[in-house]
C-alpha cells in the first residue's frame, strides 16, 4: 500500500488491499451474491451495461417507478448483511462515525461502463462514499459538482480504494472503460466495484 493520492478532492488509496485480502473478499462477495444475485438495472434509456446487487439495509434499484433505494432485492428478499471485511475498509478510510447502510456491488464486463453521475440521493451528505475496486483495471473519471468543466481520469487497479467526501462528495464521476483481462483475481475476468454509503 502506498500513500494516498488526492485528485480533484477524490482521495485515492492505491493498493489498499493486498492480494490475499482481495481473494478473501471475493469469497465473501460470492456468498452475498448467492443470496442476492446480480441483476441488470433498467433506466428510462434502457438496460444498464453493469450488473448490480447490494448488501446492507438498503440497495439501489431502478425500474419503471424510477431510481431509488430499497430494502429488498428485486426478487422480494431482504439484502444480506454487509460483510465484516467490507465494513472494516469503511472504518479505516471514511473518517465517518456512522456505519454504512448500503454496499452496492457492480460487476463490469468487457464492454460495461458507468456514465458521469453524482451520488446525491442520500440524506446525510456529511458521510462520504467509499469505493473499492476488485479485478480488472477501470478508467475512473473525476468531474465537478456541475456536469460541465474539466475532468481528470485515473486507472483504478484491483485493491485500490477511493474516498469521495468533502468537495468530491457531490462531484460527478464515472467509469469510461475496463481493461479486460488485466487482472487474474476473477477467473473469468471483469471488474467488481463496491460503493459504501450512509443512506438515511
Amino acid at each position: 500500500m502506498t500513500a494516498p493520492i488526492t485528485q480533484k478532492g477524490f482521495v485515492i488509496h492505491p493498493g489498499f488491499l493486498d492480494r490475499a485480502a482481495q481473494e478473501a473478499l471475493v469469497v465473501r462477495l460470492r456468498e452475498v451474491l448467492a443470496t442476492a444475485p446480480l441483476f441488470i438495472p433498467r433506466t428510462r434509456r434502457g438496460p444498464m451495461s453493469v450488473r448490480m446487487s447490494a448488501a446492507g439495509k438498503y440497495g439501489w434499484i431502478s425500474d419503471a417507478r424510477g431510481y431509488r433505494y430499497d430494502t429488498q432485492h428485486p426478487d422480494g428478499t431482504p439484502w444480506p448483511p454487509i460483510p465484516d471485511e467490507v465494513s472494516a475498509i469503511w472504518q479505516a478510510v471514511s473518517g465517518c462515525a456512522r456505519a454504512p447502510e448500503c454496499c452496492l456491488i457492480n460487476w463490469y464486463g468487457a464492454d460495461a461502463r458507468m456514465g458521469l453521475h453524482r451520488d446525491e440521493d442520500e440524506a446525510d451528505l456529511s458521510c462520504p462514499v467509499v469505493s473499492v475496486s476488485l479485478g480488472d483495471d477501470g478508467l475512473f473519471r473525476m468531474g465537478n459538482i456541475a456536469r460541465s468543466g474539466r475532468t481528470e481520469s485515473i486507472w483504478l487497479k484491483s485493491g485500490d480504494v477511493v474516498v469521495m467526501g468533502g468537495t468530491a462528495r457531490l462531484a460527478h464521476h464515472g467509469v469510461d472503460r475496463i481493461r479486460f483481462g488485466s487482472s487474474t483475481l476473477l477467473p473469468n475476468g471483469g471488474r467488481i466495484n463496491l460503493t459504501l454509503r450512509v443512506v438515511t
